[in-house]
């Protein structure tokens, strides 16, 4: 529920490099709201004075995301509508927006995003990668543990797969991609809508060589294709069979799986009838 007399957060999309994609709608709610909260208050007020628009400035970023969005909610409280507007692109992607939109919704205080440049995007439809299915992992975690639990699940991954990536990081990131998930096809872009948007359509081998050559320049979006299906039941199929059948079975009824529900699941892995698995966990308690 709408909180009564509370304002509306703006979710405001700027452009990520070239000004003229900036919407007219964009432009009217940053004129007319009451307060505009941004991620750098220096780069914004570059993108307001070359549009002319006069409006109270507030900082709103990583390191204050949480105490600030507090802040925040009581200036909507109080009737007041708030443009947010990150560095680039949409908030909320990738942005400590994120986190001021969910408050204001658990405070019943109304959200609307207006659309606009958001990079992902862009660089997933300049790729020439599938765009029907994607998921978008943004940047990869630094934390040791958590990067590697976060590529393992990748490897997996059928559907176009979009990190962003800082240009001092990307050589390592590739080494690490092509590690886990093998010579895929990756776009590397870079630039987008600037004078020197680069889009480089080639395998993360061609890319960890093309890097070594190359330094890399500009925030990097990295579009790469998805585990290929067939290899994927090859591989756990391999699996299976690897293992022993009261092994395999062990796994399902860990699950909380019946014996029943997991002979099913272990003849469907194995490409065999249930009483084929029957049959054989029988002679096993035989012998």
């Amino acid at each position: 529920m709408q909180e009564n007399g509370a304002g509306t957060l703006y979710l405001c999309a700027t452009p990520i490099g070239n000004l003229g994609d900036i919407t007219k709608r964009v432009l009217d709610t940053l004129e007319s709201a009451d307060l505009i909260a941004a991620e750098d208050t220096r780069n914004t007020l570059r993108l307001l004075n070359h549009f002319g628009i006069r409006k109270p400035l507030t900082s709103y970023h990583e390191f204050n995301k949480y105490d600030k969005a507090e802040v925040l909610i009581d200036h909507l409280r109080k009737g007041e509508n708030i443009a947010l507007v990150s560095d680039a692109g949409t908030p909320a992607i990738s942005d400590p927006g994120e986190v001021l939109a969910k408050r204001c919704i658990e405070e019943g205080i109304r959200v609307t995003s207006l659309p606009g440049a958001c990079a992902l995007i862009t660089a997933l439809t300049m790729s020439g990668m599938s765009a029907r299915r994607f998921c978008f992992e943004g940047f990869l975690p630094q934390d040791k543990k958590e990067h590697a639990h976060i590529l393992d699940q990748l490897r997996r991954e059928e559907r176009t797969i979009i990190l962003y990536e800082a240009p001092h990081r990307l050589k390592e990131t590739l080494k690490d991609l092509h590690s886990v998930l093998g010579d895929r096809k990756i776009t590397l872009c870079r630039e987008l809508t600037k004078i020197y948007e680069e889009a480089l359509p080639m395998t993360l081998e061609g890319a960890m060589a093309y890097y070594k050559e190359h330094d890399p320049r500009g925030e990097y979006v990295l579009v790469i294709q998805g585990a290929d299906r067939n290899a994927l039941e090859e591989e756990r199929k391999k699996t299976w069979e690897e293992m022993s059948l009261e092994d395999h079975m062990k796994v399902y009824e860990d699950q909380g799986l019946s014996r029943k529900d997991a002979m099913k699941k272990v003849a469907s892995d194995r490409g065999v009838s249930r009483r084929d698995i029957y049959q054989a966990l029988l002679a096993g308690d035989k012998d």
